[in-house]
């Protein structure tokens, strides 16, 4: 057989293999330097240990360092014989499948087939296909879950296989758990929340695992139940005192609740343990924006005017940290080009957005949240309102259930309501209502609003708007 056609037929086996080189991991969708500092981190705290070398291995290929990724795949391999001695259980399918590919892109044809082999023999031991063994689909939804939020829906629908097939198993509960946590974006009553039953099931089949803990009382405070959410929080920082996930997620639990100091003071033990996690240091830099709004709140800005600054030259620092550590974090990016433009460094912040709206369009990652925080600067920055409304409203438009969306909406009714009060430009204000309307599938009311837009003059855009509208109904 000629050299090309072996690669083929090497191809085609590989291909059919369950493992990181064929879960379409894609390099634009990851932020491969932060990636890995946190896998390395889960190294140093020998967290799941097999699974953590498989991923350092792909994220060592796609940034070009083929013979790292050999070595840790190896680590990974020597780390699992070391508690097992069976060579063909079903875990290993995927670090075999990684070393076939690995060796296949190093040239080493002769290693690739004999992991093609390992892999072969274990499925021929097992009564299904690998894609439906419980192992590969716990693995695959770690991975997923670890490499981009982008893949938060398929890291869940994995787990939720996995527990279909295993339901009692405590690692199946507790990634479907965490995978609800952070796809469950409706409001649902407390009793009815998915994320919150599962969170529950999760902590009784894993009644050591603190983060989860945290996890369901963070979700709690969303419901309002915050005995219960307070007192799961303390019982996991009892026993957990010096895990970092437990001391990040009960510091944002504590600023959610308007504890901000003791919110600052566990996020800083946090820090000391994870001194390069741009998760942390976003969650000090709203800390300190929420001690911000307090100082503001209470009147006498001129006295308080040097307190303020220091504030913000501490939420500053901690963005600008966050975004060193994590380049492509766009909802640090934008917010850190917010304040320099509350710093009145408006140059600087014009620069930054225009980079920021670059990137997040290129990731096609949270442009809302850019164009949100643009209109924020555009507002009180710049006192530019018409172009405020624009991008409030392209904020609305692109993700109106969202934060931002909603923060949008509620700008968007002000300034309508401001102009009408004040009996100004009241025909753009209805015309901003009715963009409210519409953009909520209220049909009827964004018509009414739109006939009273044109009733104080001529606009095309709200002609236009109205006649689909009507056209629709």
């Amino acid at each position: 057989m000629s050299a090309s056609r072996k690669r083929t037929s090497l191809v085609t086996k590989l291909d059919q293999l369950e493992c990181h080189f064929t879960w379409a991991l894609k390099k634009d969708d990851i932020d491969l330097n932060r990636l890995d500092r946190q896998l390395k981190v889960d190294v140093e705290r020998k967290e799941k240990l097999t699974q953590t070398y498989n991923a350092l291995a792909y994220v060592k290929f796609l940034q070009g360092f083929q013979e790292e990724a050999l070595s840790n795949l190896m680590t990974s391999l020597k780390l699992y014989k070391e508690c097992h001695e069976e060579e063909l259980d079903k875990s290993l399918i995927i670090t075999y499948g990684n070393l076939a590919w690995i060796n296949y892109h190093m040239t080493n044809y002769t290693e690739c087939e004999s992991y093609l082999q390992k892999v072969l023999k274990i499925n021929e031991n097992i009564s299904s296909e690998s894609s439906s063994v419980p192992e590969v689909l716990g693995e695959k939804g770690w991975t997923f879950r670890r490499f981009s939020y982008k893949y938060y829906e398929k890291s869940k629908e994995c787990f939720k296989k996995a527990l279909d097939l295993e339901p009692e198993v405590g690692k199946w509960n507790a990634g479907y758990a965490i995978a609800l946590y952070r796809t469950e974006y409706r409001e649902f009553t407390i009793e009815k929340s998915p994320a919150i039953k599962q969170l529950r099931r999760a902590i009784e089949t894993n009644p050591d695992n603190d983060v989860l803990k945290v996890l369901l009382a963070l979700r709690l405070v969303t419901y309002k139940s915050y005995e219960e959410a307070e007192r799961l929080v303390e019982q996991a920082l009892e026993r957990s005192p010096d895990h970092p996930r437990v001391l990040r997620y009960a510091g944002k639990f504590f600023r959610n609740k308007g504890r901000v100091d003791q919110g600052i003071a566990l996020l800083r033990n946090a820090l000391e343990l994870s001194p390069n996690s741009s998760f942390i240091h976003h969650q000090l830099a709203l800390c300190y924006k929420m001690k911000k709004i307090e100082l503001l709140q209470k009147g006498n800005h001129q006295a308080r005017a040097q307190q303020v600054q220091q504030i913000r030259d501490q939420i500053i620092y901690h963005l600008e940290m966050a975004t060193k550590h994590a380049t492509g974090f766009i909802t640090a990016l934008s917010e850190l080009a917010l304040h320099y433009g509350e710093k009145h460094e408006i140059s600087r912040a014009e620069q930054m957005f225009h980079m920021t709206f670059e990137t997040a369009k290129e990731k096609n990652d949270n442009l809302h949240v850019v164009h949100f925080h643009y209109a924020e600067f555009q507002s009180y920055s710049k006192r530019e309102e018409v172009l405020a409304i624009k991008h409030y409203m392209e904020c609305l438009k692109m993700n109106p259930g969202s934060y931002e969306g909603r923060r949008s909406e509620n700008k968007l009714k002000r300034i309508a309501e401001k102009r009408i009060n004040k009996n100004t430009q009241v025909g753009k204000a209805y015309g901003i209502l009715g963009f409210i309307h519409k953009e909520k599938g209220e049909k009827s009311l964004a018509i009414e609003c739109y006939e009273k837009a044109l009733s104080y003059g001529e606009n095309d855009e709200y002609l236009t708007n109205l006649c689909s509208l009507r056209l629709s109904i």
